[in-house]
This record gives structure tokens, sequence and C-alpha cells, in this order.
């Protein structure tokens, strides 16, 4: 039978234009006072007033859901993580709150490296179920599709053996899993005195591999000066584009390269972190159709204070995405409500600002608004019920989970005991 959830407080529908969402439209939310959702099979037959689609689904049988005094939305799109690790980092999280920079933490050894170190001592079936654990988590706090990145390999063996750990979670988990390459992360410590050799081994091997083998619909690369430079990046990218993979990057994180203008000139998908960027880079951003993607959680768990500039961002008519960045070392969270809360009281986004980031723009970051990011006839009946009455509750209330069911395909996968 249909599945009718009814009623809600509020309905998120998130209905507007079909690019992502920027200026003021990225703050409309598009909300259905005391809605309903009305599903079929794995996707959204109609939305509305809970009274009108009662009174159009009077005398058929259904199976409901009650949504009454909660916020019913779209299931959380998380575009950015490092979801497949072999081992957390919490010794380095004691010695960043001793004032360890992180990127003394990366010389001494530790950070990406460390990891690095972990999964290639680590068996498939070993990292699989590893990240099962973990995948059922974000479905617990809403979030329906999460891009996953490689990262933690750093040759080809180990690298396509994260890929291969992604591509074989869907399995295991109706969480829809985004993959992107990110063999480009840090030079491996075997590489540091030959890293033209390595460049030569992501570009000619391993993305032709894993290209042929569509193991990844994006690419991503690190830039930074110590790790890849723009010509460098660019390099990859280039190489990238022309075995079909998308691009994106992890561009001014650290230290203001260059990386966010070079995205635009690549027309990658997105351009993520944006710590360090400069007014003009917002500018050159601003006339392009690339996704700004905000990592605020790692800011945050580094102790610095230093955030992208969301509002500078938003009034040039950037369209903004906010992710999780979880990963062992930075940004450990997988919450995407403690996110929108970071992003809102540190970033000056309004809540509705931060959740079309989270959802619809988030969505267009992985090139499937589609079918996720929204509430809308014919999309995935991807939905969590969040148990506050109001949107703006959900950061308010920080560091909560508020999901209280989250629906995949028109499948309950999260229902809070």
């Amino acid at each position: 039978m249909d599945l009718l959830v009814s009623p809600c407080s509020q309905l998120l529908t998130l209905l507007g234009s079909p690019g992502p969402r920027r200026g003021s439209s990225q703050g409309e939310l598009s909300i259905i006072p005391n809605g309903a959702v009305l599903i079929q099979d794995e996707t959204i037959k109609a939305i509305g007033p809970a009274n009108e689609l009662e009174s159009d689904l009077a005398g058929r049988q259904l199976n409901r859901i009650s949504a009454e005094g909660c916020v019913v939305m779209t299931g959380i799109v998380d575009s950015h993580s490092h979801p497949i690790f072999a081992r957390p980092r919490h010794h380095e999280y004691e010695l960043i709150i001793r004032g360890t920079s992180y990127q003394e933490i990366a010389q001494r050894g530790g950070g990406i490296l460390s990891s690095v170190r972990a999964v290639r001592e680590t068996s498939k079936p070993q990292l699989l179920e590893l990240a099962r654990i973990r995948i059922a988590r974000f479905l617990e706090h809403g979030t329906t599709t999460l891009e996953a990145k490689s990262g933690y390999g750093l040759d080809c063996e180990n690298e396509i053996k994260l890929l291969e750990v992604i591509h074989e979670l869907p399995k295991a988990t109706p969480l829809d899993l985004v993959p992107t390459f990110l063999g480009a992360h840090e030079i491996p410590e075997e590489y540091k005195a030959r890293k033209r050799q390595y460049l030569e081994l992501v570009t000619e091997q391993m993305i032709p591999l894993i290209a042929s083998r569509h193991l990844a619909e994006f690419c991503d690369c690190f830039v930074e000066p110590h790790i890849f430079s723009l010509a460098e990046a660019e390099q990859i990218c280039m190489a990238a584009q022309r075995q079909g993979l998308k691009v994106k990057l992890h561009a001014d994180q650290l230290n203001r390269s260059g990386a966010t203008q070079l995205g635009v000139r690549l027309k990658a998908v997105s351009v993520d972190h944006l710590e360090q960027v400069l007014p003009e880079d917002i500018q050159v951003l601003s006339r392009s159709a690339t996704v700004a993607t905000l990592l605020p959680g790692s800011v945050f768990h580094l102790g610095l204070n230093h955030y992208a500039p969301a509002r500078a961002l938003i009034d040039a008519g950037v369209p903004v995405a906010l992710a999780t960045d979880f990963n062992p070392g930075s940004s450990p969270t997988l919450n995407m409500q403690m996110i929108l809360s970071i992003a809102c009281t540190q970033m000056r986004m309004t809540p509705a600002e931060a959740i079309v980031a989270a959802t619809i723009n988030g969505a267009h970051a992985l090139c499937c608004a589609d079918r996720s990011g929204s509430l809308e006839s014919g999309k995935q009946a991807d939905l969590c019920i969040m148990d506050v009455e109001d949107y703006r509750q959900i950061p308010y209330f920080f560091g909560m989970n508020h999901c209280k069911t989250t629906l995949k395909k028109g499948r309950i996968v999260y229902q809070r005991a």
C-alpha cells in the first residue's frame, strides 16, 4: 500500500528554482504548515496540506506514519566526508588541545599519513565492517545521501580497496553513497623525495584504472603549497576530466592558495573548505556554477576561530552547501544537525540558509539534485522526521539528535526506540 506521512507541524519542501539556491533563495524553505507527504513505492507521489491530501485519499487503504508536532524534511545530503578509515586519532586530539597545530602533527608523521598506515594494515572485510557501523549512525541522524572519499590508501592497491568498500556498502546499508577518488590527499612517505613520480602514478595509473572500473564519480585534490600546488592540482584534475570524472577541490583551507579560482576555471562541481578565501575569490566564484561547500566542523574540532566567510559568500550570490567533513583527524562528527548549529552561531547563516545548504545545495554539489535534496513529486522518498515543532529548533538545540524517523526510498530505515 501507499504510505502517508501526516500530519506534521511544518513540511519543508524546498521547492524552488531548478539550480542550486543562491542569494535570497538560499533561505527559502517553501514550508507547508500542517503538511503531508504521499509516498508510492520508492518515490514521492504528492505533497500538500494534510487536510487536502486526507480528503483526496478518503476511503483508500494506506499505511500511515504520524508526524504530529514534528518537522518533516527531505533527507540530509552530506556532500563531503572521509568515512572509510581503520582507526580514530584521539591521541592527536589531546595534542591539539595542548596547543600542537594540525600541521605540526602531520610533520611528526601523524595526521593523514597515520591513517594511511592504518588502512594499509587493515583488510577490506575489516574496513567494510567498520564502515557499515558508521554508516548506520548517519541514517540515525537523518542523513540519507553521503559523499565518500578514498584518500587513506595513497597507492594503487589501497585506493582501490577503499573505493571497493564504498561500492560494496550499499549491499549492507540503504544509504546512497557517492564515491570520490582522493589519491591526491597527501604525498605518501615512500614518495616524499619523489613527488613527480607520485603525480605520474596518480595521473597515469590510478585515475585511468579507477575510471575504467567505474569506481568513482568525482576526483578531488588537496591543494596546499606544502602538499599539491596549483599547477599540480590542475594536472591531476585535467587527467581526471579526460577520463570522465567530475572534479572537486579541497580549496583555500589552511592557506590562501588560489584553489578556489582554479576550481572555477576547471568548472569544478564544488570547491570545499574556503576558510582562507579573499574577496576577489568570492567574486570569481559568484559568477560561476561551482558550489561552495563549507565544513565548519573541522574548524571547530581543531580549536580554530577562522571560519569560512559564509555571509559574504551568500550575499555575493554564491550557492553554499554544508557538510560534516567526517574524518578521523579534523572533524570526527557525523551529525549534520551539529554542523547546522555551528554554521548558524559561528558563520552567521540563518537556520533556513543552513538547511538549504545541507539538502538541495548539497545535492547539487553531488550532481544528484534530480532525485534528492527536496520533497517533490517524482523524487526519491528520502525523508527525516525531526521531533521539533519549528525548523529553527534544529540548530537552536545544539549537540542533540532530533531525528525521530528516517525513511529512505519510502522505507523506514531508522526509528527511535
